[in-house]
């Protein structure tokens, strides 16, 4: 009888605790974007989608941006092609960019809608080049510091021109939950792959989002790269340059800083750097005080 009470008290203690934040966040925005990585895993799919299932529940409006890399890469390789990374950011070739389309569009998003059944959550695909939702140009070439090849082009990666957020709010005033692959084209239809970091945090300064949140494999953003225990907890835009020019960050966190930077100097009030591999790291950081990740916000000085 015992243990029926406990449990009892567990639950009720929990929706006490909970029911704060679910007041906070009703009817708000948050833009999650999340790697590849956690796709090939049917375990952690299984897992961040039920998360992301109950913040649906509890009235959050969710946008989801999803990654292909590790997928991509392996499609290649079965082809035959090689795959070249330059301070961190995918070389994308017409080859690429063709693998890239049948990756992100037709496997990852397909598997996360798939996965979005299994929890009654009504997601919809969508990916930068349906209703001209991202608008972008071709890359040209450009110097990096250190590479000493020469300016280096990208081939078929994008940059934003523009994002139209009112495709996105139709979705979620009916209900629905888009999630999004982040391939766009420029205006004669070329494909272009972005960076789906960047793509998060210019939808989540378009939206007008509370958070972003950035699920990725590691703890959130390290002091030392190589030191898991270094975990930094809170973070702002002049520490995140610092971080950048002291060379603390690994080149996979370098598209991110980037796309932190973007979403924060674009007026989103808080992002978040988690681990998918934390079990329920997504309730932990929206429903509990504990930073389980990283939190970047434009000044340290205004946390309370």
């Amino acid at each position: 009888m015992m243990h029926a009470t406990q449990n009892r008290d567990i639950v009720v203690a929990a929706l006490k605790h909970a029911a704060p934040y679910i007041r906070m966040y009703k009817k708000k925005i948050f833009v999650l974007k999340a790697g590849g990585e956690i796709f090939a895993d049917t375990a952690a799919t299984h897992s961040l989608v039920e998360q992301v299932a109950i913040l649906h529940q509890v009235g959050i409006r969710v946008v989801l941006v999803h990654g292909g890399g590790p997928q991509s890469t392996k499609l290649a390789e079965a082809l035959g092609m090689t795959t070249q990374f330059v301070e961190g950011r995918r070389v994308t070739d017409e080859q690429s960019v063709e693998v890239a389309a049948m990756v992100l569009n037709g496997q990852v998003n397909t598997r996360i809608l798939a996965a979005c059944r299994d929890f009654d959550l009504p997601a919809v695909g969508i990916s930068g080049v349906d209703a001209g939702l991202i608008r972008a140009h071709r890359r040209p070439p450009v110097d990096i510091k250190g590479h000493d090849g020469g300016p280096v082009d990208y081939g078929f990666v994008g940059d934003i021109d523009s994002v139209d957020a009112d495709i996105l709010r139709t979705q979620l005033d009916n209900g629905l939950m888009p999630v999004i692959s982040p391939l766009s084209a420029d205006p004669s239809g070329t494909l272009l792959n972005i960076n789906a970091d960047t793509v998060a945090a210019a939808l989540a300064a378009e939206l007008g989002a509370e958070k972003l949140i950035l699920a990725t494999g590691a703890p959130g953003i390290l002091e030392d790269r190589d030191d898991p225990a270094s975990l930094v907890s809170y973070l702002d835009i002049a520490g995140l340059k610092r971080m950048h020019e002291e060379g603390s960050l690994a080149e996979g966190m370098l598209p991110k800083a980037a796309a932190i930077e973007t979403a924060v100097l674009g007026g989103v009030p808080r992002v978040h750097v988690i681990s998918y591999r934390q079990p329920d790291s997504l309730l932990l950081e929206v429903f509990t005080n504990e930073v389980t990740g990283t939190l970047v916000v434009a000044n340290i000085a205004t946390l309370s």
